[in-house]
């Protein structure tokens, strides 16, 4: 399956728009999210933008249904009352709201959850460690045990640096990435989180936060999208 990645929207719903064309030109067969839809610099009043933003989420998922979604960090905070940088208590009923009607536009199978494993890929927001696999599976050997576990952590294990919603392979030395990341080798992992100049590969781990900006609003990526075939665990960048 040849899977577009969505990466961090934050209150940018134009990034949906540019999924859609990808999708429309049949260079992909469905989408997977990467989580954090909401909050972004000096936004916080904004609580239409946080409305607009998820309605075209939802919008979204509605017209593809096959779409995977992934929580982020930001998500996160407001679903499970774990404020964090960039909470907007202004925005909290919006976010709230909006993110619940995300779910609910979603078919039960795909409800959004914290990693999604198709064929030898694994999507999360900022990536699964060996660590945090280790610590909450009882069998890490298992791949898909180890992604069942680590969906039904909760915020206390999940609010922590070295959680799938808050880790940062791309600090990582490249000789120690290999130790660091679970099933380095072997389980291709696609993450964002972290703002990257372009959609790019490192050992096992795609980077595809490109969406993001400084805070006076320059970008820091070229808005390129990644798009990974599940069962050839190839790259491609649009």
């Amino acid at each position: 399956m040849r899977l577009l990645v969505i990466p961090d929207v934050h209150l940018k719903p134009h990034v949906f728009d540019a999924a859609d064309s990808v999708l429309a030109a049949g260079a992909a067969d469905a989408a997977v999210m990467l989580g954090d839809l909401v909050d972004d610099w000096d936004c916080g009043q904004d609580v239409a933008l946080y409305e607009r933003t998820l309605a075209r989420a939802a919008r979204f998922v509605r017209e593809h249904p096959d779409t995977r979604v992934c929580l982020g960090n930001h998500d996160y905070s407001y679903l499970f009352g774990m404020p964090e940088s960039g909470y907007s208590a202004v925005a909290h009923d919006a976010a709230v709201a909006g993110l619940r009607a995300l779910a609910d536009a979603l078919p039960p199978d795909r409800q959004p959850r914290i990693a999604w494993l198709v064929d030898g890929v694994l999507f999360c927001h900022g990536g699964l460690s060996r660590l945090f696999a280790a610590m909450h599976s009882p069998d890490t050997g298992d791949v898909g045990a180890t992604v069942e576990a680590v969906n039904a952590c909760g915020p206390s294990e999940l609010w922590d640096d070295v959680s799938p919603l808050w880790l940062r392979p791309q600090s990582v030395p490249d000789g120690l990435l290999a130790q660091a990341m679970y099933g380095h080798g072997r389980i291709l992992q696609v993450v964002g989180h972290t703002p990257v100049t372009t959609v790019g590969r490192r050992g096992w781990v795609v980077s595809c936060d490109t969406f993001s900006t400084y805070r006076d609003g320059r970008p820091i990526g070229d808005g390129s999208i990644a798009v990974i075939d599940t069962l050839t665990q190839a790259l491609s960048v649009r």
